[in-house]
């Protein structure tokens, strides 16, 4: 691509993918602080590559980065603050305090995931991508991506029993 077109072109994928860069580094980290620098760090390491981005694959591509920028930042265990934030406010004090300790539990149940399979279900869940797009992104087979994906949705079950047993 001529260098006059890659800042454009750029542009034009940054507009379309951003928001759900920023998305799974948020559900991946937990911490808006630590996405909105990974989801940085993925955009200039995109634009920086030479390799060109295939439209049809982008965000696959784009979704790869964010996760190994997560690793690397996870290996060097700088894990921060849960997010609590996200709890929108209630109408009473109880009930946002419900919903905040309810967000904590499902943040407790996807962190004791193993990360493969958090990450397999978030792309299944929240992204909506395709076992074929999980598979590639994840270097796994379209079976184990939909095996990971299952045991991640059991687990969670099991664990909102549990919960709900107390």
């Amino acid at each position: 691509m001529p260098d006059e077109a890659k800042p454009a072109h750029f542009a034009e994928i940054y507009a379309a993918c951003a928001r759900d860069v920023y998305r799974f580094a948020l559900y991946l980290s937990g911490d808006a602080a630590l996405a909105e620098d990974i989801t940085s760090e993925t955009f200039l390491r995109a634009f920086l590559s030479a390799a060109p981005a295939r439209p049809g694959t982008v965000k696959a591509w784009l979704l790869a980065i964010t996760r190994n920028l997560y690793r690397h930042e996870r290996r060097r265990a700088w894990r921060t603050a849960p997010l609590e934030d996200a709890a929108a406010p209630a109408g009473t004090l109880a009930a946002a305090t419900e919903a905040r300790e309810e967000l904590a539990h499902v943040r407790r149940l996807l962190s004791a995931l193993p990360q493969t399979d958090r990450a397999a279900l978030l792309l299944r869940a929240v992204e909506g991508l395709s076992y074929q797009e999980i598979a590639a992104l994840l270097r796994i087979t379209v079976a184990a991506a939909k095996v990971k994906v299952h045991r991640a949705r059991l687990r969670l079950a099991k664990g909102a029993r549990r919960e709900v047993g107390r």
